[in-house]
């Protein structure tokens, strides 16, 4: 079986997943256990469906290495990297990434 990973920008949240995205493993940093638990679970499934792009990506590749014709990938239904690329961009503009405040607790 073929594993991906993503990774929030911060690092502090990991998921491994199978090629289609599904959870294999999760790493949370405790402090990110403080956040809302449904944006936690949002974050999760965002990085979920990172991996599973990259995975498609990866695919695609293989099978144009491969000699498959353009239409033959549309049918797969593998994305390209133009919507893999504009569905990050979406991404980043809905879920907050940043850090709500840069104090810390002590």
């Amino acid at each position: 079986m073929v594993e991906w990973t993503a990774a929030s920008r911060t690092g502090a949240i990991t998921v491994r997943t199978t090629e289609q995205g599904l959870p294999l493993g999760i790493s949370i940093d405790d402090a990110e256990l403080k956040r809302d638990p449904q944006e936690l679970a949002a974050e999760v499934l965002r990085l979920c469906k990172h991996a599973a792009n990259r995975a498609g990506l990866a695919r695609r590749a293989e099978f144009e290495a491969a000699g498959l014709s353009s239409d033959a990938l549309a049918l797969m239904g593998l994305p390209t990297p133009e919507q893999v690329a504009r569905q990050e961009i979406v991404e980043e503009e809905e879920y907050e990434t940043e850090p709500r405040s840069w104090l810390r607790s002590v």
